[in-house]
């Protein structure tokens, strides 16, 4: 059901892989990812029993509608579908509310400052990479109180497998260089991981690589290998009560 999982102080995080859950085929069987065309029943179980996995409370849950953007809410309770905020990336000060970012290739980013009582995620493909949906996210976290960011960055499609076209490759690296790359075959390509990692050292934060190629693993969802088939993997953070130190 984890890929990976850590705890820093009051800061649990977590990654999924794609096993644990009750979608068939071609989901099967975690698919967290209501969009992908598996069935929404399924879905929300498969969240549920995830929630519960990482040890926290599933009516305790804030997921966001990401639209590949920059854009950040700060989030003090978990909203109701019609409710969830358009955005790219989360923050909170709330114990015990489950911060939740999905991915097929992406890159998902989970951070926290335990002792300052805050925690974010944050979801970066291309479009968000190049426009900054990770910096944001650090400065959102930052204008809370932050002064020590942790962040974890998760699976993703890395850049030996994420072939582009040269001109969108020197669009994103007229933002970004870090993430320009190369395939395993000699093309062009971006690697996403590199220039949020970039990003994450930039801002000041310690960076603790939890990475590994989704398009490469079976245990995991890809949208680059398996188009409309593919399932959603998340990350998930929250940050513990006071006494659960």
């Amino acid at each position: 059901m984890f890929i990976y999982r850590d705890q820093r102080d009051r800061a649990a995080v977590a990654f999924t892989d794609r096993h644990g859950g009750v979608s068939a085929s071609p989901f099967d069987s975690l698919n967290l990812g209501a969009a992908a065309g598996d069935r929404t029943a399924d879905v929300e179980r498969n969240l549920v029993l995830a929630v519960e996995a990482f040890g926290a409370d599933p009516a305790q849950v804030a997921r966001m509608n990401q639209v590949h953007g920059r854009d950040v809410a700060v989030v003090r309770a978990a909203p109701a579908a019609p409710d969830r905020p358009r955005a790219d990336g989360m923050v909170t000060d709330q114990p015990g509310l489950t911060l939740v970012v999905r991915v097929a290739d992406c890159v998902p980013v989970l951070l926290a400052d335990p002792r300052a009582g805050l925690v974010g995620c944050a979801h970066a493909g291309r479009p968000g990479l190049a426009a900054g949906v990770v910096p944001r996210t650090v400065e959102a976290l930052r204008e809370l109180g932050a002064q020590q960011l942790t962040a974890w960055v998760g699976p993703h499609v890395c850049g030996t497998c994420y072939e582009v076209p040269e001109q969108m490759q020197a669009d994103v690296g007229a933002f970004v260089p870090e993430a320009v790359a190369t395939t395993a075959w000699g093309t062009p390509s971006l690697d996403l991981g590199a220039g949020v990692r970039a990003q994450l050292l930039a801002a000041g934060c310690e960076v603790v690589d939890a990475a590994c190629c989704t398009r490469e693993s079976p245990d995991l969802y890809s949208y680059r290998r398996d188009g409309e088939k593919s399932g959603r993997s998340a990350g998930l953070v929250r940050l513990l009560p006071e006494a659960s130190r």
